[in-house]
């Protein structure tokens, strides 16, 4: 039986009890960041219902990448939360301790959008972000709903 490796990059749920993990893979740490950041839309809506339309600048610094991890996740629910937002497009430079994205979305459209969860939080829950050994970036992290 042979398994074909994922395009990456690439991004998936798994389930974690009444919660869901969401997970990012990249060829760079950058890319599984941004994966994961369309995990999480993913679990509100499908990514590809949002639209473009205005773009929001986020910087963060932390030298930790799993503790970072979930600062960003955290400022995209805040994002999300305060603007009444949905996220589709992720741009994440990582240099020294600061991360630094360009994140694009527009208002929620119940109609079209279907909102289906409301994330509250990023969680510690099985938080971790490392190098596979296949070579690719795994950032992943439970989102409480």
């Amino acid at each position: 039986m042979t398994t074909l490796a994922p395009k990456l990059p690439a991004w998936e749920h798994f389930e974690h009890e009444a919660d869901v993990g969401v997970r990012g893979l990249g060829r760079t740490l950058a890319e599984a960041f941004e994966q994961a950041a369309l995990a999480l839309t993913a679990v509100v809506t499908d990514p590809g219902r949002v639209r473009e339309r205005e773009t929001v600048e986020i910087e963060i610094r932390g030298s930790d990448p799993e503790l970072l991890l979930v600062d960003w996740l955290n400022a995209i629910i805040y994002e999300m939360a305060t603007r009444s937002f949905l996220f589709g497009r992720f741009e994440v430079s990582l240099q020294d301790d600061v991360l630094r994205a360009l994140i694009s979305g527009e208002p929620v459209d119940r109609a079209r959008h279907r909102p289906a969860v409301e994330p509250k939080a990023a969680t510690y829950t099985t938080l971790h972000v490392e190098v596979d050994d296949s070579g690719k970036w795994v950032a992943q992290c439970v989102i409480d709903v």
